[in-house]
């Protein structure tokens, strides 16, 4: 039944728009109103109504919400398409006892700042010149309250106390937050160890030409169940990591919240999942094969390339701050943030690298690439933000000084994309797979998670 289902998924060339997918949210109550029921769970900080959609009648719950970073809409686009497929495909809905609750973008106001690369999410340059992140202390995913050692964050986002009563008052069994990586391959998080899953979390991208992300994990303290499987890690692992490899209060460089998945388990007993599925990959981030050089020598490239980078981005940022107000900036807060912990990040960094004796093996090639090539790609992500700073202070400003800085930040930027497509033999990858696999991912996920709980 799950697999028919990808027949159905449109060939997608490009992602909705804020506007469209309330559209279809008012479009599918309209048209069917004895199934689904719409209701407002709250307002963005710009006042946008947030949109709960709920179906079915089952006795246990799912929970499932889109764009909780909002340049990640592949999740907001399959919740669009599960939406329509629960409401009319009646033997899918009698299959789950579950009653649905589903928001299709949790931050409208921070997706509507990526719409700029939505009508040509295949190319890199676009997405990183269109692109926005807000710091992790105004990101949904990372707002939830907790109180660990020093860290006290008890400031949740009013789109983040959305899921926050949800949450409560539904105790959902099930929970998918759904995320997507810019560049690699397709990895998952999960809450808790479940073999009878690994299976298809492998199976599912290959069918669709995707490859695993068998690289450098996204963080050094996670724990792998399986291949490109891990469990999800509670803002309290960063901490002791920041704790035993940094000199200042981790507290000062976190500054953020907990996760949707800590906060839910506190609450219920919420089997969680996160498919990370990227844009763009290349075949080389699956390749396991050895290199000739060690893990520490590959992380150290990366960490020097970074390094070079929050020097380039804090020179010209405090410059930018120093011509014009431009506080009020989203890009200014995002960037902000970067400059600011991004120190005290390096330096744990490095003191991992120089301490781990785990990073003497020989890397793979799937490492090699993520420090060599995939950092370059992120490093863009920051470049793309601070130009479009720098764009707005220019329409307050016309200053000599800004114009000519500018033209040395379009400079890096450039250089470092051109770099990407010299050196990659990257492949956008079509919408209709990405949908499918966070689709598919998904329900044999509820269907483990349904039975297990009987």
């Amino acid at each position: 039944m799950f697999e028919k289902l990808i027949e159905k998924i449109p060939d997608y060339k490009r992602f909705f728009r804020v506007k469209e997918f309330d559209q279809h949210t008012d479009d599918l109550v309209r048209h069917h109103p004895e199934t689904v029921e719409v209701f407002v769970g709250g307002y963005s900080r710009k006042g946008h109504p947030i949109k709960v959609i709920k179906i079915g009648e089952g006795s246990k719950t799912a929970l499932l919400f889109g764009c909780p970073h909002p340049n990640e809409p592949i999740g907001a686009m399959m919740l669009d398409f599960l939406c329509e497929e629960l409401t009319v495909n009646e033997d899918l809905r009698n299959h789950f006892d579950y009653t649905w609750y589903i928001v299709k973008v949790i931050d409208p106001d921070g997706t509507k700042l990526n719409e700029g690369w939505f009508s040509n999410p295949q190319s890199i340059r676009s997405y990183a010149e269109h692109f926005y992140r807000p710091p992790g202390y105004l990101q949904v995913e990372w707002t939830f309250p907790v109180d660990y050692k020093t860290l006290h964050f008890h400031n949740p986002l009013p789109e983040t106390q959305v899921l926050m009563k949800l949450i409560e008052k539904h105790k959902p069994s099930f929970m998918y937050s759904l995320h997507n990586a810019g560049f690699g391959g397709v990895y998952y998080y999960i809450s808790d160890d479940a073999p009878n899953l690994y299976e298809n979390f492998h199976r599912i991208p290959h069918e669709f030409g995707v490859p695993l992300a068998l690289g450098e994990p996204e963080v050094p303290y996670l724990k792998a169940f399986a291949r490109a499987v891990y469990k999800l890690s509670p803002i309290t692992e960063e901490y002791d990591y920041l704790e035993k490899h940094s000199n200042v209060d981790p507290a000062m460089i976190i500054k953020a919240g907990a996760s949707s998945d800590e906060y839910a388990s506190r609450i219920a007993d919420t089997f969680s999942l996160v498919c990370e599925v990227p844009y763009y990959y290349d075949p080389r981030i699956e390749d396991t094969s050895e290199t000739n050089m060690s893990r520490k020598e590959s992380r150290l490239i990366s960490w020097e390339r970074s390094k070079q980078n929050l020097e380039f981005v804090k020179e010209n940022f405090e410059l930018c701050l120093s011509k014009v107000d431009v506080s009020f900036s989203p890009f200014c807060e995002t960037l902000k943030n970067y400059v600011e912990t991004g120190p005290k990040h390096l330096e744990a960094e490095r003191n991992w690298i120089e301490t781990d004796q785990q990073l003497l093996r020989r890397a793979t090639v799937a490492e090699v690439f993520d420090s060599t090539c995939v950092t370059v790609f992120y490093q863009c992500l920051v470049l793309g933000m601070l130009r479009r700073l720098y764009n707005e202070a220019l329409n307050i400003k016309q200053d000599e000084h800004l114009l000519e800085r500018k033209r040395i930040i379009d400079t890096n930027f450039d250089e470092k994309i051109e770099y990407l497509e010299k050196n990659l033999n990257y492949r956008a990858i079509p919408i209709k797979h990405l949908i499918a696999i966070q689709l598919l991912a998904g329900l044999y996920t509820a269907d483990y998670v349904q039975n297990l709980r009987r």
